[in-house]
C-alpha cells in the first residue's frame, strides 16, 4: 500500500509505503498498527538506552523480571512526572536523555549543597539550583 501523506509543516505531499502479509486488512487498520508497532519501539529504545534494560547480568528468572519491570517503571514514572510537570494530560515525545541529566543536575548539586553547608530555602540558592538545573538539558 503507497500513502501519500503531507509532510509537517508543508504543503508537499510524502510518501510511505506499508507492507503487510495479511491481505484482508483494509488501509486505515494497517495504518493504525504501524502507529502502535512504533510506539512500542520507541519504549523499547528509551529503556535500553536511558533505564538499563540490557544491563542485568543475572541468570534467575524471578531477578531478570525484577529488572525488566524497574527498567521499565522508572522510563514510566519519568514520563508520569514529566505530565504532571508540564500540565498537558494529551501524549507528546519527551527527550528521556533530558530528564536524567535534569535529575542528575539536581541530586549533585543537592549533595554538594549539603556538604557546603547550604540549604535551598535560601534565596540565592535556590536561585542557583533552579538555574543549573537545566544545564545540558534539551529545552522543549
Amino acid at each position: 500500500m503507497l500513502l501519500r501523506l503531507p509532510k509537517e509543516n508543508s504543503k508537499q505531499l510524502g510518501h510511505i509505503i506499508l507492507y503487510s502479509t495479511d491481505t484482508n486488512l483494509d488501509a486505515l487498520t494497517i495504518i493504525e498498527y504501524y502507529k502502535s508497532r512504533f510506539q512500542i519501539e520507541f519504549v523499547f529504545r528509551d529503556a535500553k538506552q536511558h533505564t538499563g534494560l540490557t544491563d542485568c547480568q543475572s541468570t534467575n528468572s524471578k531477578s531478570i523480571h525484577t529488572h525488566l519491570n524497574a527498567s521499565f517503571t522508572a522510563l514510566n514514572l519519568i514520563k508520569l512526572e514529566d505530565r504532571i510537570t508540564s500540565g498537558i494530560e494529551t501524549q507528546k515525545i519527551i527527550s528521556i536523555a533530558s530528564w536524567k541529566r535534569l535529575k542528575f543536575n539536581q541530586r549533585y548539586m543537592k549533595l554538594l549543597f549539603c556538604h557546603l553547608g547550604l540549604e535551598l530555602k535560601q534565596q540565592k540558592i535556590l536561585c542557583a539550583f533552579n538555574k543549573f538545573s537545566n544545564y545540558g538539558v534539551i529545552s522543549s
